[in-house]
């Protein structure tokens, strides 16, 4: 007579159960799910501690950088004690007034700006200017031969200036506060930068905290892409590049 035997449970090494060392992995949707979690989370750790995407909404730094231009921001060059130098391309928050209602606004939809939002998205609302000059700096415009000069040292701009601009066509004099910047676009006649807010409180200079890094590239269109580096032309100025 055949003796009936139970079957046991699915043992480590049966083909129907997890083999030693393995589990059951997640459904595929939650795998995604996952993913998207883990991704949003580098993405808003990374716009906060390291880069972040901007856009360009005029054509104050042409032909530098021209309308439309996206850039990637280096938060990691200002930590600790390194602070803006002279001929940094900066992008700061507003000072207070110097932008209008609709150059503060990102271009797009709510997607845009929730994208935005954890760094998917080139930000807007802030400028971009050169540091000309930093804390402790004597700033001018201009010398005989119509060339700002810093700490009497005359400027030779012409490496990023675009060909026939006049270095400024607004005169002034100003010693630059300790913990500030004084900063200029590269298209000078169309730049409303420090020499326009002269008579603002500040007296058009900008606290270097409210820089949220330097740029270092411009990543699209693809045809004016490029990695950006600081000028020679202010190699003879006396004294610390950085802000003082």
């Amino acid at each position: 007579m055949a003796t009936h035997v139970d079957s046991p449970p699915d043992s480590p090494g049966s083909p129907d159960g997890p083999r030693d060392g393995q589990r059951a992995g997640l459904p595929v949707w939650q795998e995604l799910l996952l993913l998207l979690a883990v991704a949003l989370v580098l993405a808003i750790l990374i716009k906060a501690f390291f880069l972040q995407a901007f856009y360009i909404p005029s054509a104050s730094m042409s032909d530098t950088l021209v309308t439309n231009d996206r850039i990637l921001v280096q938060k990691v060059s200002y930590w600790g004690a390194k602070s803006p130098a002279r001929g940094d391309i900066v992008v700061f928050s507003d000072p207070g007034g110097w932008l209008s209602a609709s150059e503060s606004a990102a271009p797009g939809g709510p997607l845009v700006r929730g994208l935005e939002a954890v760094g998917l998205y080139p930000t807007g609302g802030h400028l971009v200017k050169r540091v000309i000059g930093v804390g402790g700096d004597e700033v001018r415009c201009c010398d005989s031969h119509g060339r700002i000069t810093v700490d009497g040292v005359p400027l030779h701009e012409s490496s990023y200036l675009a060909p026939g601009t006049e270095p400024s066509l607004i005169h002034f004099d100003v010693k630059v506060q300790k913990g500030y910047l004084w900063v200029q676009g590269d298209n000078r006649s169309d730049s409303a930068d420090s020499r326009v807010h002269l008579g603002d409180p500040g007296g058009g200079q900008v606290p270097v905290d409210d820089v949220v890094g330097k740029v270092f590239a411009v990543v699209w269109p693809l045809d004016h892409a490029r990695m950006l580096s600081r000028p020679a032309t202010f190699a003879s100025v006396g004294g610390p590049p950085g802000a003082r």
